[in-house]
């Protein structure tokens, strides 16, 4: 349990999608989006681990296919979000309108973890390495991913509370217009590198 908790915090702090739909989600319609944001992507956590439990996910990574599809679906959503950041004004009254179908949000936290195989992908394989020998597998990995989403949930809290703050300093409209651009920026890069990734 030591290693993979050591593991397992490695893996939440670094940056990835999910952190940046946090963080957008933030600056389009503050803390409660935010928080929103994280409630998605535990949410679509929570499917994943699931679903690895349940040996959907091993029928995912098997599947060249449908691996591919939905690679594909989630780097397109990816440059989507990119774009609609990259789009967007800086502008607070925008803020409500700004989130379309997709973009922010609980939404936009659980379809940016769904639409992730490499997610599935990474239940299937990592989680199977520090399950004991002799145990069962599928209440062990359920454990483990519950432990996972405790993890992501205090690092993504505390995102939230450290974000609002520094977005509440930096409340202009022109600071805020640079972080969408450079978040959508980083959002395109994310979908493009998931796209071309076999």
């Amino acid at each position: 349990m030591l290693a993979f908790l050591l593991a397992a915090g490695v893996i939440v702090v670094l940056p990835g999608p999910d952190t940046l739909v946090v963080v957008r989600s933030i600056l389009v319609g503050g803390r409660r989006r935010g928080v929103a944001a994280v409630a998605g992507i535990q949410s679509g956590l929570v499917v994943w681990i699931v679903a690895a439990a349940l040996g959907l996910a091993a029928l995912l990574r098997a599947s060249e296919i449908a691996f591919d599809v939905l690679r594909v679906a989630g780097a397109v959503y990816l440059v989507w979000l990119g774009v609609q950041s990259w789009r967007g004004r800086g502008d607070d009254r925008l803020a409500a309108t700004r989130g379309g179908l997709l973009g922010t949000g609980f939404r936009g936290g659980l379809l940016s973890n769904l639409l992730n195989p490499k997610i599935g992908v990474f239940f299937v394989t990592f989680l199977p390495g520090f399950i004991p020998r002799g145990y069962p597998v599928a209440a062990t990995t359920l454990l483990f991913g519950a432990v996972f989403v405790a993890i992501n949930i205090a690092y993504q809290v505390l995102l939230v509370v450290l974000a609002t703050r520094i977005t509440g300093l930096m409340g202009r409209r022109s600071v805020r217009r640079r972080l969408e651009r450079v978040t959508g920026a980083v959002l395109i890069g994310f979908g493009v590198r998931l796209a071309t990734e076999g």
